[in-house]
């Protein structure tokens, strides 16, 4: 039996990006089920049907959906299905976007002054307007409620750190931490906290030879796991982490606060 103040009894959980079998949206929406949540898990494609059926067979209630989280319409009638699917919206992880030095073909590294604006603008509605548009259709429904958890998958580069040649990417997760510490200050009063988990190196499916290398020279000597991030991710959502606002657990081995690498 689950304790009370990790329980997710009846509470409804969306978690956006979570098509991928080993990413960490999907780590994150399976963890919450077994917490006890109904779920909806979106993606970009129709893949997400099989991780529905995946959370399924492991007894958890689980919807799916997928379309373009930078657009309104999409966004509003995905809360909207949400909503009548389950009742109601408690949980929000907005994890949709992705890194743009670790994706083959991505096209935004570079230093700035090579950046052309329309890359720039992509990575910020890919990385910062999807949680916008999520948080903000999402707020009114918790605040009826009166209980509400928004947690927004950010990342070490731009709250924490940077990386070379990665400007756009930096940029938009860095806003994603002030967007998460402006929605616990003005819905704190309404039960709803905002919290977000800022993962380092990440030993996910997309993971790359060099990006696994720099996992290893982390003080812990290795990349983290989805389930670990998902771990941090769950906490935030439960009763026990109710006084807990604006705040961002870092989640990379120790890898922001190591001066030495040999």
């Amino acid at each position: 039996m689950i304790p009370n103040l990790f329980s997710l009894d009846q509470r409804v959980a969306l978690v956006t990006g979570a098509g991928s079998p080993t990413g960490i949206g999907f780590a994150s929406a399976r963890l919450l089920g077994e917490l006890g949540a109904r779920i909806m898990i979106t993606s970009t494609s129709e893949r997400i049907h099989t991780r529905v059926s995946e959370l399924d067979e492991i007894g958890i209630d689980a919807r799916g959906s997928f379309g373009d989280l930078t657009e309104e319409p999409y966004v509003d009638a995905l809360i909207e299905e949400t909503v009548k699917a389950f009742g109601r919206i408690d949980i929000v992880v907005n994890n949709a976007g992705m890194t743009s030095v670790s994706v083959p073909g991505e096209s935004e590294a570079g230093d700035l002054a090579s950046l052309p604006t329309s890359v720039w603008r992509a990575s910020l509605r890919r990385n910062l307007d999807t949680a916008f548009l999520v948080s903000r259709a999402t707020l009114p429904h918790m605040k009826r409620n009166g209980w509400g958890r928004i947690i927004n998958v950010s990342s070490v580069t731009g709250p924490v750190m940077a990386m070379r040649s990665d400007p756009a990417y930096a940029a938009a997760k860095a806003g994603m931490s002030g967007l998460t510490r402006s929605i616990a200050v003005d819905y704190a009063r309404h039960g709803i906290t905002a919290n977000s988990v800022a993962p380092g190196w990440i030993a996910t499916g997309s993971q790359t030879t060099d990006e696994a290398k720099e996992g290893s020279v982390t003080p812990i000597g290795r990349s983290a796991t989805p389930d670990e991030v998902a771990a941090a991710v769950a906490w935030l959502a439960t009763p026990g982490a109710g006084y807990t606002t604006g705040q961002s657990i870092v989640v990379d081995g120790g890898n922001s606060i190591a001066e030495e690498r040999s």
